[in-house]
């Protein structure tokens, strides 16, 4: 009985979430997303053995048996939308058993490898019933990690779609994504460039197909924290962490809940649905980016003990004056390990986060730029505000956003930040939000 009471957490999730909104008669989506641990990245101890190297890809029935399991687990929640990375592209097998049970069960699917032949890679299946695909679109990154990212365009079909006139746009943007792991400091740049990538990409997507603001959807294992510069860059963008909005967490709880146990034996929450609704404030993307770079840029400099007047003092390198010079500024940047390899910051980047620090553009960075761009900014402030349309009655432009319900982790013990010991699907927790669409105005501007 508690077994079949936790293999249903999704429907659980929608029954309890319907149940407190009867009175709207609005249907729901919902989105699962799910690291399913490709058997090749898998260990193995069979027999006590202490081979390190033992794969569960060399045991067909041990990976057939596991991803059975998945597939009953993700089949019974019947989810509207599931994303799952690490999914193994490799095997012929595996995916032409996912396919025809996903195809059998009224799912498109898409599919996507990464790059050099790494073995795994995303699937993205939406329900046929609930959605019209209007496009699906392929980000390599070509980075160290050969990760890539899934864009997905579609349109909500009745009776999902609260709306039937023409004048309210019904669209989603879908994203999955599996980010680079850090496997040390120097990588850190390379998983916010990951971000900055997915967020251009779609930004340009939507200026190339003339779309009004649509609500987006960034889905997967962001490999990082709610510490972590990736999660601060994304919410200066003003994507809610959708968990975190059902359960009504703060930015600063970073301990409540967990979605993985990595190869080290560490647990963390990784695993994340994000939202943007159209009626959100958002800056410009190269101001975020700046914004998350200096962040890490004073996180290395508060990391080797420097107040703000020593780290004022090392960039100035060795110059006598009161200012910071461009090559001092390129100095230090090389110094803290973010520039002068192929994962740093290319010439570019550099003169952007230059010309984004110098404030009055003299050439140099005084104190003051130093203290508001750098040490502490004061562009940083999240703003969590709605847009308010001031334009006349039946001239304001209408579309479709979403109201988080319900989100539900599996195995329940991780929304406690516990691990159990006894749960064998994956390393990674399953994720599944409830989402509620609404009509709403939508943002004509991003300031």
């Amino acid at each position: 009985m508690r077994k079949e009471r936790r293999s249903r957490i999704g429907s659980y999730a929608i029954s309890s979430s319907m149940s407190t909104r009867d009175h709207r008669q609005q249907p729901c989506i919902t989105c699962t997303t799910f690291n399913i641990l490709a058997p090749i990245y898998k260990r193995l101890n069979i027999n006590n053995d202490q081979d390190q190297n033992s794969r569960e890809s060399d045991y067909r029935a041990y990976w057939l048996v596991r991803n059975q399991r998945i597939l009953d687990s993700l089949l019974r929640e019947r989810s509207s939308i599931i994303c799952l990375q690490e999914f193994w592209l490799g095997n012929e097998e595996l995916v032409n058993m996912y396919e025809k049970r996903l195809g059998d069960a009224g799912y498109l699917n898409y599919k996507l490898a990464r790059t050099n032949n790494r073995g795994d890679g995303l699937l993205i299946a939406v329900r046929k019933d609930y959605f019209r695909v209007i496009n699906h679109r392929e980000l390599l990154f070509n980075d160290c990690g050969d990760r890539v990212a899934q864009l997905l365009h579609v349109e909500l079909a009745p009776p999902c779609s609260p709306c039937r006139n023409n004048d309210t746009r019904q669209e989603i943007l879908i994203v999955n994504t599996h980010l680079l792991f850090p496997h040390d400091s120097s990588l850190s740049l390379v998983r916010l460039n990951q971000v900055y990538k997915i967020l251009q990409y779609v930004e340009s997507y939507q200026k190339e197909n003339k779309l009004s603001p649509t609500p987006i959807m960034l889905c997967g294992d962001w490999n990082g924290s709610k510490r972590g510069h990736v999660y601060k860059f994304l919410r200066s963008q003003g994507f809610v962490s959708s968990y975190d909005t059902a359960h009504q967490y703060t930015d600063a709880d970073a301990h409540k809940w967990v979605s993985h146990l990595n190869h080290r034996g560490n647990i963390c929450g990784v695993d994340f649905i994000w939202l943007l609704n159209p009626n959100r404030y958002r800056k410009l993307l190269k101001t975020s980016w700046s914004e998350a770079v200096f962040g890490m840029f004073k996180y290395l400099l508060r990391r080797a003990s420097l107040t703000e007047k020593d780290a004022f003092a090392f960039l100035k390198a060795d110059s006598d004056s009161d200012w910071i010079t461009y090559s001092g500024f390129c100095e230090a940047l090389q110094q803290l390990n973010l520039t002068g390899h192929c994962n740093g910051l290319s010439d570019e980047e550099t003169k952007d986060l230059w010309v984004q620090a110098d404030i009055d553009g003299n050439g140099v960075l005084d104190y003051k730029e130093f203290q508001q761009r750098i040490w502490n900014p004061t562009w940083s402030e999240q703003k969590d505000d709605v847009i308010q349309d001031d334009s006349p009655k039946g001239r304001e432009e209408q579309t479709i956003g979403f109201s988080v319900e319900n989100a539900v982790l599996f195995p329940p013990e991780v929304e406690k930040g516990m691990w159990p010991e006894n749960y064998s699907l994956s390393d990674h927790a399953r994720l599944t939000v409830v989402f509620s669409p609404i009509r709403m105005p939508c943002s004509q501007l991003i300031s």
